[in-house]
């Protein structure tokens, strides 16, 4: 099909220089839907999917708050919790942008589940931090009584990590693709999914999990057949060499580039990493182009103006 798929970084839709309070996110989505908003009124077929971090961790600290009164939480429920909310407040507020422009689109959210394989590695060896810093006393305490494996984050405390597998298939692709097909501008994935394995029985149980949202978003643009993925992120474009005085923005890029230098370790598996290895795995599999920027310049990186842009080859 003729499209994109947009994957919106969860802390684009949060403004960490103002009270994160529901009104205040949902003025921050408004900001990041006018650009998104901007494509769709000059006919572009967007998929968008989205992060989650930030909120998950607002959720899972409430669940924390309630231990004793109210039941916990379990992460994959939490994850489709954060789909719903943040569904709502981008549908609502990208439906309110369109309407600016004099454009009646439908958008629909889609609560979806990605398919993982119970024999990943990455279930033997958890690494994906998720919630608030813990003290060691707190680390030992919630690892002896909740299982929870935890590790010291960056010296400014303990944190639970969890496994972060890799997406096999997305449960909800053929609803996702109907509605596509149809006209609809679709937000799905959100987090990277809900993760899921399939029982002996072939019924679905979740997981506690994460999976990578961009690893996600590259697989569903395989999937749905666009020629373009686009990941938004907080710096405005890849460079090579980025935390030293040889820092060289890369407005256009290879596959073959971009392969050697993660190769040599220049894009941190936390940040830029998991971005450049959803861009390869998209053009190694039949993609025309991955662009790369600031969710605001999404617009000019649309037309080589920001960004970079990375093609085969």
């Amino acid at each position: 099909m003729q499209g994109s798929v947009v994957a919106l970084g969860g802390n684009s839709l949060l403004d960490t220089s103002v009270t994160p309070t529901v009104e205040n996110q949902f003025a921050v989505t408004a900001r990041a839907m006018a650009p998104v908003a901007e494509l769709v009124a000059r006919g572009e077929r967007l998929v968008l999917t989205h992060g989650n971090g930030p909120q998950v961790g607002f959720m899972q600290l409430r669940s924390e708050l309630s231990r004793g009164e109210l039941h916990e939480v379990p992460l994959d429920s939490l994850v489709a919790d954060s789909q719903g909310a943040l569904g709502y407040m981008i549908q609502r507020e990208l439906r309110g942008e369109l309407a600016a422009r004099g454009v009646q689109n439908e958008v629909a959210s889609i609560v979806t589940e990605v398919l993982a394989d119970p024999a990943d590695p990455a279930f033997a060896a958890p690494t994906k931090p998720v919630g608030k810093f813990y003290s060691a006393e707190e680390a030992e305490r919630f690892g002896r009584e909740r299982g929870w494996q935890m590790v010291e984050d960056s010296k400014r405390g303990f944190r639970r990590v969890v496994p972060s597998p890799e997406p096999v298939s997305i449960v909800q692709l053929a609803t996702i693709q109907r509605l596509v097909e149809s006209g609809v501008t679709v937000i799905a994935c959100g987090g990277g999914g809900i993760p899921v394995v399939r029982g002996p029985d072939g019924h679905f149980r979740g997981l506690e999990a994460v999976v990578d949202k961009d690893r996600t978003s590259a697989l569903l643009a395989v999937a749905l057949g666009v020629p373009r993925l686009v990941i938004t992120t907080g710096v405005d474009a890849i460079y090579r060499d980025f935390l030293t005085d040889r820092r060289t923005l890369l407005r256009e890029t290879t596959v073959s580039e971009l392969s050697r230098l993660h190769a040599d370790k220049q894009f941190p598996p936390g940040s830029m990493g998991p971005k450049v290895e959803a861009a390869i795995y998209f053009l190694e599999r039949g993609g025309e182009e991955v662009i790369v920027c600031r969710p605001e310049a999404l617009v000019q990186a649309w037309a080589g103006q920001a960004g970079t842009r990375i093609r085969k080859g």
